[in-house]
């Protein structure tokens, strides 16, 4: 049975990375249900099988997966090929493939899983974006969006290799947007809020000793209340991935605390000043006046 019910990403076709749980799933299914056909992909190939044959189930013919580790050259350049033999072009890429890395004292936790956290994080992010970009150009039409999270906004002890990796992803987000800008492709980083998912579940195993006791009792409040509903963060994906949020690029949104839904209304701003991105804070935003050299 077909449940589609919308329309806003009707006939468009959309590339989903590490969607065969958690967040990833959600924005898929809220995907199809928008009309859109969908590629995903996951690192298992016994989870792929059965997302696949779960969303065929609802929207016969409109999805399929892939087993692709976004951390392997090879993986990222096979999936790519194989999205675009079975859709023949796309509009859409949504970079949500991430792991939360080690947790722990920067200078004491796994150095290769530290590694592997930016692998996946930032080069996956950065493979997926090379992989998909030329026929995005190509058509002169694109939207990618790229999932960030809380960590790229403040310091987060105990989560370095999380946090830094995040931060990449919303710079590196920024730079592509100005690189493509005229070209018909718009770049914009997500924050979708903490989430009920395994992520939360490997925080609280953690536990105080390593994740530390303010970060464990903020997780704790949220995983109560039952955590930001991913739903909310899939509904900021479809506004971004639609020709609602034509004009709007470069920016990192955050799912539960910024009013997405009437952005495009203020597209002159958004346009013309910094807001929603990461900025050096210097004296004088602050306003402090033993800074010289401030209005130099």
């Amino acid at each position: 049975m077909n449940r589609i019910i919308g329309n806003k990403l009707g006939g468009l076709r959309a590339i989903i990375t590490g969607a065969t749980q958690g967040l990833g799933r959600v924005i898929a299914e809220e995907f199809l249900r928008e009309g859109a056909n969908v590629a995903f992909c996951g690192r298992s190939v016994d989870l792929v099988r059965k997302t696949e044959e779960d969303l065929n189930a609802s929207y016969p013919g409109k999805v399929r997966g892939f087993k692709c580790d976004v951390g392997l050259d090879a993986d990222v350049s096979s999936f790519a090929e194989g999205v675009l033999e079975w859709l023949g072009g796309v509009e859409i890429l949504v970079n949500n493939a991430g792991v939360l890395g080690p947790i722990g004292p920067a200078a004491e936790v796994s150095w290769d899983e530290w590694q592997e956290t930016f692998n996946i994080n930032v080069l996956g992010t950065a493979r997926m974006c090379r992989a998909v970009i030329p026929k995005m150009s190509t058509a002169g039409r694109g939207k990618i969006i790229n999932l960030s999270g809380g960590g790229a906004t403040s310091p987060m002890p105990a989560f370095s290799a999380y946090a830094a990796s995040k931060a990449a992803v919303v710079r590196y987000t920024e730079t592509l947007a100005m690189e493509l800008a005229g070209t018909g492709l718009e770049i914009n980083a997500v924050a979708p809020g903490l989430l009920k998912t395994r992520m939360m579940d490997q925080m609280l195993e953690a536990g105080p000793e390593r994740a530390g006791q303010k970060q464990i009792e903020t997780v704790k409040r949220s995983a109560e209340i039952g955590g930001t509903p991913p739903e909310l963060a899939a509904r900021l994906c479809i506004y971004l991935a639609s020709q609602a949020s034509d004009g709007i690029t470069g920016k990192l949104i955050s799912a539960p605390w910024d009013p997405w839904e009437s952005l495009h209304e203020h597209i002159e701003d958004l346009q013309k000043t910094d807001v929603y991105t990461l900025r050096r804070i210097t004296p004088k935003d602050r306003g402090m006046t033993w800074d010289p050299k401030a209005d130099l």
